[in-house]
């Protein structure tokens, strides 16, 4: 017999509402641990919704969370602690603040000055650039920089499981590839992740499965070798049409 494993995270039924308009109506997902799994989408579906539900920054209006078998709190300080953290939409660093600092308020939950030390050299041989600028005030920085930096701060919580929302949210090409190449790297050195992606060929072609949400609900889920070639999502998502 094949041996069946719990999901790291599980989701049941979730719903969260902003006033009368529902903005997640009943999804379930199941993240398994070592995964890459992504949520893609259009504008409006609801997937920086569900991450913010995750990490309890939005009400959850109805739903079973659950970490490792254990309920997550709704509490964002208590999720973390949990072994969850959250990379934004948008980086929301602290800008006046260096980038030294805005590491060390990534590493609140940890009190071992020699593991924050090892997680702080970690985050530095991941992103160079973010140790050549350490002691420059985070809101000089690029936008590359900026989620560079980002994922470093969540990655000094030393988290079993990191969301990323829309890392590559107007950056160039370019810098898309770094993130992602680095992102790769973070998972084969242990961290699961689940990320959400409007680029949804760079998202699928970085996981192992797949959601595809559409307004507030998941509409397909798989493998995201099977996802790059569904028809349906290769139209919707991917940019092309199968000639007939």
């Amino acid at each position: 017999m094949s041996e069946v494993r719990d999901p790291l995270l599980r989701i049941r039924d979730l719903h969260v509402s902003y006033g009368a308009i529902k903005a997640i109506r009943g999804i379930d997902l199941d993240v398994y641990q070592g995964e890459v799994v992504c949520v893609i989408g259009a504008n409006g579906a609801g997937k920086s919704t569900l991450m913010n539900a995750i990490i309890g920054s939005v009400k959850r209006e109805k739903g079973t969370l659950e970490m490792d078998g254990q309920k997550l709190s709704d509490k964002s300080f208590k999720v973390v602690s949990q072994g969850i953290s959250l990379s934004p939409e948008g980086r929301k660093v602290f800008a006046p603040l260096t980038v030294f600092e805005n590491l060390m308020m990534g590493a609140f939950p940890n009190r071992d000055r020699k593991k924050i030390q090892e997680d702080l050299d970690w985050v530095f041989t991941l992103f160079p650039r973010l140790k050549e600028r350490k002691d420059q005030h985070a809101g000089t920085l690029s936008g590359g920089e900026q989620q560079m930096l980002s994922i470093g701060r969540a990655l000094m919580s030393n988290p079993r499981i990191l969301l990323l929302d829309e890392p590559s949210l107007g950056l160039a090409p370019i810098i898309i590839r770094d993130i992602f190449r680095e992102l790769k790297r973070i998972n084969e050195e242990g961290v699961t992740i689940l990320l959400v992606e409007q680029n949804a060929r760079q998202a699928l072609l970085l996981s192992h499965r797949g959601y595809v949400m559409q307004t507030g609900k998941m509409l397909l889920e798989g493998r995201s070798e099977d996802l790059l070639i569904n028809p349906e999502v290769e139209a919707a998502y991917l940019g092309t049409v199968k000639k007939k």
